[in-house]
């Protein structure tokens, strides 16, 4: 799966104020970007973008570039239930839908046109094998997904993000709400997908971003301040803003 996304020149404002100042970044294929950096310094704004999800907040405005496989996703004619299908992604709060546990992950291949009871069936269970949850919830699919702990329905719900064969990942800070527990297995997971997927997570944690990233990207004030490779940047970043940050001096 040959997938090249990166941004060009990316702004995004509500209303005049604007909240991300022209990025360009580029994402590695088959490895994990964190976003870092202080609150409402833009790197969720920005994340929401990657899919066009700012498109829901009334007064939000674009302008630049998002390419993936060659086509700006911001181009009027962008299908984006089918770009939603190639980009999943994952909230900061597990929000399994009122289903059953099958249910859930089946909603997003029946959605697409996928009606065969043998196939909804592999998809569910190689939706969840991948999520790590398979052996948790193989014998209860019929049980309501919030029967599940909070742990559990976050990776339901990254396994639902999984169903629908998408080449890139966002994260929204997928751990934040879980005990230690679940976040580590959380992050065990994020490791193996990246063998198959693109993945931009959002963390505010930065010892996160350090164990799971290959690179980062540090963001203030709506700006793209240093990107770089994970270990270069915790170990010796070339921005003393970075610096002052990871070294908790602020934010």
């Amino acid at each position: 799966m040959q997938t090249t996304f990166r941004t060009e020149q990316l702004s995004v404002y509500y209303g005049k104020y604007e909240a991300v100042k022209s990025i360009d970044l580029d994402f590695p294929e088959q490895s994990v970007t964190a976003l870092i950096g202080p609150s409402g310094c833009g790197k969720s704004t920005f994340l929401r973008s990657l899919n066009r999800m700012n498109d829901e907040i009334v007064g939000s405005s674009i302008k630049g570039k998002i390419w993936i496989d060659g086509e700006d996703i911001n181009d009027p004619g962008t299908d984006v239930i089918k770009l939603r299908q190639k980009i999943g992604m994952v909230w900061q709060r597990p929000n399994p839908f009122y289903k059953s546990i099958y249910e859930n992950i089946a909603f997003g291949p029946k959605y697409h046109g996928i009606k065969n009871k043998k196939k909804l069936d592999e998809i569910v269970e190689s939706s969840l094998q991948k999520a790590a949850l398979w052996d948790e919830v193989k014998d209860r699919l019929k049980q309501s997904a919030l029967s599940l702990s909070g742990g559990q329905q976050q990776r339901l719900c990254i396994a639902r993000a999984l169903s629908v064969n998408p080449h890139i990942l966002l994260l929204d800070e997928p751990a934040s709400a879980l005990d230690p527990v679940s976040t580590a297995k959380v992050e065990e997971l994020i490791i193996e997908l990246k063998k198959e997927l693109s993945i931009v997570i959002v963390t505010h944690n930065m010892q996160q971003a350090a164990r799971i990233s290959d690179h980062t990207a540090y963001f203030y004030l709506g700006t793209l301040i240093e990107y770089d490779e994970t270990e270069k940047i915790f170990t010796n970043p070339s921005n003393p803003n970075t610096q002052e940050y990871i070294s908790g001096r602020f934010g």
